[in-house]
């Protein structure tokens, strides 16, 4: 059962921009955090960028922030990391993830997280 559907990776060269998207089509998660993870051929899965169930809060890994954005739309339940200034660094398969329910605040750990996208990879070159 498909429950988040990821899309918007591809090549790209450096300095470049990119928006990945999450689509949650059952709407399922509208009330829940979710995030946005990634994972580099070789390396864990780390934390990037999460928001509140409105949008209001959002918390970013410090390499990211001031590049990196993330947001959603309630009315298309679609999470969104939109990814600019891009460098060969960020090469990795991009997941979007829902926040567990007893977790009160913004979470980093992947195992506060427990429904995962397929992932969508993102390379760029130099």
């Amino acid at each position: 059962q498909v429950q988040l559907i990821e899309s918007g990776g591809g090549l790209v060269q450096a300095g470049g921009s990119v928006r990945l998207s999450c689509v949650d089509p059952g709407r399922t998660f509208s009330r829940r955090v979710m995030g946005w993870f990634r994972q580099a051929p070789g390396k864990e899965r780390e934390f990037i960028a999460a928001t509140s169930s409105s949008g209001g809060s959002t918390d970013y890994e410090e390499s990211v922030k001031g590049r990196f954005t993330i947001s959603r739309d309630t009315v298309k339940n679609t999470l969104y990391l939109q990814m600019n200034r891009l460098e060969p660094e960020d090469t990795a398969v991009y997941y979007c993830a829902v926040q567990s329910s007893v977790y009160p605040v913004l979470a980093r750990a992947t195992t506060a997280y427990d429904v995962w996208g397929q992932g969508t990879p993102v390379t760029v070159s130099s």
